[in-house]
């Protein structure tokens, strides 16, 4: 299921930025896409669909931001993790 919203978007907003209200819907998807992955709100595919790509490239954007897939675990962290394993 999808949802959909009407957005109302000024012109000159629409000019300024030197966009369309396509592209720029687009960009609000995938800006707010990045923000839920960095907050660990959604997962990455979940995000991908969000921005409207495939995983792969989500990925490719979010390296663009230099915002990596790979979490680093501290020592107490990975020690723990090793216990619970």
């Amino acid at each position: 299921m999808k949802f959909t919203e009407k957005i109302e978007i000024p012109e000159e907003i629409l000019l300024s930025l030197g966009k369309s209200g396509e592209e720029l819907i687009d960009e609000m998807k995938k800006t707010l896409a990045v923000r839920y992955y960095q907050e660990k709100k959604l997962s990455l595919g979940q995000c991908a669909g969000l921005a409207g790509v495939s995983e792969e490239d989500f990925i490719k954007y979010l390296s663009g931001f230099n915002i990596s897939i790979f979490s680093y675990v501290g020592g107490e962290e990975l020690a723990e993790d090793i216990r619970n394993a």
